[in-house]
């Protein structure tokens, strides 16, 4: 890609020191290469495979004049067919797969929220990205972004320890309130 735009940089400084010749020199050139490919042709000989750099070339160059009448070296099939392999080329760049990705702050931050929060899962952290701060990112894109757990235990599983350690206020608040009588009643 890079000896590509290298050669199109080439050929635009060619191009605009043609730009500031005088025009009787520059006739002459033509002259003298349209003689040059004239011989060319009596001979006969077979031309060697283009490079892809000189079809880029070609291509872009072909666009400032009628190229149907002076090109020689290929046929015109063949560079209708260059043009489409560089707009094939051009959307296959452009058009790359998936999304951007996220900036950098809103990484750290699903990563606090997931560190500080260890029972929420990628919908809760999505959801509250949205409504407290109204950042719009998807689940499966918080996903992403959260570390990878131990492959021995399955994804969301909370230990028996942590889940404690999460709720000890409200279990013991829940153990205090609640007395079984001994038909099984609650005071």
């Amino acid at each position: 890609m890079f000896q590509v735009l290298l050669r199109l940089l080439a050929d635009l400084v060619e191009l605009t020191v043609l730009l500031f010749r005088q025009r009787r020199a520059s006739a002459a050139e033509i002259l003298v290469l349209r003689r040059q490919l004239a011989l060319y042709q009596e001979r006969g000989v077979k031309p060697r495979r283009v490079d892809p750099i000189t079809r880029v070339s070609l291509a872009i160059l072909s666009r400032f004049f009628n190229w149907r009448d002076a090109l020689v070296v290929v046929r015109p099939e063949t560079m209708i067919r260059w043009h489409r392999a560089g707009w094939k080329l051009f959307w296959r760049l452009k058009s790359r797969p998936g999304r951007p990705p996220i900036p950098r702050e809103v990484q750290t931050l699903i990563l606090r929220m997931h560190l500080e929060n260890p029972s929420w899962g990628e919908e809760r952290i999505a959801n509250e990205l949205f409504l407290k701060l109204d950042i719009r990112v998807s689940p499966r894109t918080v996903n992403k972004y959260l570390p990878k757990g131990p492959a021995g235990r399955p994804r969301g599983d909370l230990r028996w320890s942590t889940f404690l350690r999460l709720h000890a206020k409200g279990l013991v608040a829940c153990d205090f309130l609640v007395a079984v009588t001994a038909t099984f009643r609650l005071l």
